[in-house]
């Protein structure tokens, strides 16, 4: 066994003092009780990994007791960023606890997530767990032991791993690591210290993922900052140092647009996993991806936009965050209507962002031409117009109902929810040029960012209502009407306006002839075409299919799995049909009559026509 962490990560305690005001934005911390009069001890671990092929990491934590005769411990229900209640307890097995001389101590399990120790009078208790690893994701923890060619790693993210005490005392929170002897390196954002890594309190722990193992590792400097792009599974295939040059591009690029960075090192963890997804923290991010992504256009934009995303929230989210986003509370949910402006509008900017660093070109970030590029623009207004839920929830409710909804998505979510990413980017555009046209181009969202960031990225954070005064001060104009047609209520967006200002239209839908719409979606499941989903207002809805539904036939002929679509071009709209379908193993024949089926009129294009002060504006808003 032996102790290690990455010697250039383990130095970040000096600051340059011109700094620090723009550095001093505080983290978010747990609601705390007042401050003792001396510094509290700090809780203490040891992370080891006995066995990385069983999937487990060892945990003994040392918690000082202040003389009392019983103290409570407990580990978080959820990770924030992630709104869902994930129960991280159910993978913790042999709990126990001792004295500093050996003995045994009680341990009674008082809740789902909670532990009361008894101390027998001592100073402090040594408490010891494993925690089961083995969910590839951003939000949870993955261990993996190595084999031929392969030495495995540990990503470890705090909420899932590291039980504290219940005191809600700012103290702060050490942890060693023992490494197998075939990983070289610990890495985190936080402080580093021999052997490991240090926290000022239980908040940046829970905020600061630990990757173990042997990572390609890319360091640049901004500003004299520290970055590093920390490439776990290249496998000779990822492209290590474009990739590390372009994220050098996006980090430019919002300084720039800040203003500054606020922090003093940064760490970009990238997970080479073929799994998806991203979490954002104050020094650093998490995200995972396939070790393709870097051979094809549309996958590296993907990953760059993921990038861009994760990294725009330092500023909006982490610090820049809504008032109840904080101090969090680990042990329910923390709901807010906000979601649309940490998520939705930091959307907005990832791609755009993109383009304006020159990592894409127009027609990649608007969707111009012949099919709109994933992810663009067009993309997303087309996503967001496509989905019937969009009038039944507004973006507030939508980010208030994160919780209960976003990440428990089922067959009928498109017909009830919209995402806050989707309508929360799409509002960010037509914000942004709301505000450009009432100041006639002398203000912008980005504008409305900064001063929002001065104004709340302290201890506070803003409600909805001073976001948006504060988008009414930028602007000049009142704003009520706007926020409540398109945050809060279940209206259609009105784009007239930004199609006007930047220029632009939607292009007229391609081919006139009306083709036959069934309107089910489907998927294959071990050689049977099952329905997946039945969007409000389709054929289908209209009929008596349902979801799981099998389909095996229309009339008396046979549809195998990959034939339906040949098939529906046999037939024209207003046909009736008759599909056969077997539910439950019972064979059943279901009327249809087919529709038209709808073309995409949500591309974006540039006019012809669009007046030199047209052009002027889209330069613009491109380019800054």
């Amino acid at each position: 066994m032996k102790t290690t962490t990455l010697p250039a990560l383990a130095h970040i305690a000096r600051i340059d003092i011109r700094r620090m005001k723009w550095l001093a934005a505080p983290l978010l911390m747990s609601a705390a009780a007042p401050m003792p009069a001396t510094p509290p001890d700090p809780v203490r671990y040891i992370v080891r990994f006995p066995e990385p092929q069983r999937h487990y990491v060892s945990i003994e934590a040392t918690f000082p007791t202040s003389g009392q005769s019983a103290i409570e411990v407990f580990m978080p229900v959820w990770t924030p960023g992630s709104y869902l209640i994930r129960e991280y307890a159910r993978q913790v097995e042999g709990a126990v606890a001792s004295d500093p001389a050996g003995r045994p101590l009680r341990v009674v399990k008082s809740s789902k997530n909670r532990w009361r120790i008894d101390t027998g009078g001592a100073p402090a208790v040594h408490f010891a767990y494993r925690v089961y690893c083995h969910e590839m994701s951003v939000r949870t923890n993955w261990v993996e032991g190595g084999s031929a060619g392969d030495a495995g790693f540990a990503l470890l993210n705090g909420a899932a791993t590291f039980i504290t005490l219940a005191d809600k005392v700012k103290r702060p929170h050490e942890v060693r690591v023992e490494l197998p002897s075939q990983w070289k390196t610990s890495i985190s954002a936080m402080a580093g210290i021999e052997g490991g890594f240090l926290a000022p309190d239980y908040d940046r722990l829970v905020d600061s993922p630990i990757l173990a193992g042997n990572p390609s590792v890319y360091k640049f400097e901004v500003d004299d900052i520290p970055h590093y792009l920390v490439n776990q599974g290249e496998d000779g295939v990822w492209d290590g140092p474009r990739s590390a040059a372009d994220v050098a591009t996006i980090v430019r690029h919002y300084r720039a647009l800040w203003g500054g960075l606020p922090y003093r090192k940064y760490v970009f963890f990238n997970m080479i996993t073929e799994a998806r997804g991203g979490l954002e923290h104050a020094d650093s991010l998490c995200m995972m991806t396939s070790r393709w992504a870097t051979r094809t256009r549309a996958g590296y934009i993907d990953w760059l936009a993921l990038v861009s995303h994760e990294f725009f929230h330092a500023w909006n989210i982490k610090r820049l965050r809504p008032i109840e986003l904080g101090p969090f509370d680990y042990e329910a949910e923390n709901p807010t209507r906000s979601l649309w402006i940490a998520e939705g509008i930091t959307d907005y900017y990832a791609r755009l962002a993109l383009h304006r660093a020159g990592l894409i070109t127009r027609q990649e970030y608007l969707g111009e031409g012949t099919e709109p590029a994933r992810g663009s623009l067009s993309a997303t207004i087309n996503t967001l117009q496509s989905t019937p839920g969009r009038l039944l929830q507004s973006a507030e409710q939508a980010s208030l109902d994160a919780w209960i909804k976003l990440y428990r998505p089922d067959e009928n979510t498109n017909n009830t929810a919209i995402s806050y990413y989707t309508k929360g980017a799409v509002v960010g555009w037509l914000l942004d040029a709301r505000i450009r046209q009432l100041t006639r181009g002398a203000k912008s969202l980005d504008d409305l960012m900064r001063l929002a960031y001065a104004r709340y990225s302290g201890d506070r954070g803003f409600t909805p209502d001073e976001f948006k005064a504060t988008a009414e001060e930028v602007a000049g104009n009142p704003l009520r009407f706007f926020f409540a047609r398109t945050v809060e209520s279940t209206e259609e967006l009105d784009y007239s306006e930004a199609l006007d200002w930047f220029g632009l239209g939607f292009r007229k839908p391609i081919g006139s002839e009306a083709k036959a719409w069934l309107g089910a979606e489907t998927k294959v499941d071990n050689g049977r075409l099952l329905v997946s989903r039945i969007p409000r207002g389709t054929p289908a809805a209209q009929s008596n299919l349902s979801v799981e539904d099998e389909i095996v036939g229309i009339g008396d002929f046979r549809v195998r799995p990959d034939q339906l679509a040949q098939r529906l071009t046999l037939y024209k709209p207003r046909d009736q049909i008759v599909v056969l379908a077997a539910r439950r193993d019972k064979l059943l024949r279901i009327d249809v009559t087919l529709g038209d089926q709808p073309l995409s009129n949500w591309q974006l294009e540039v006019r012809a026509d669009a007046t030199t002060a047209q052009q002027q504006h889209l330069s613009d808003w491109l380019a800054k």
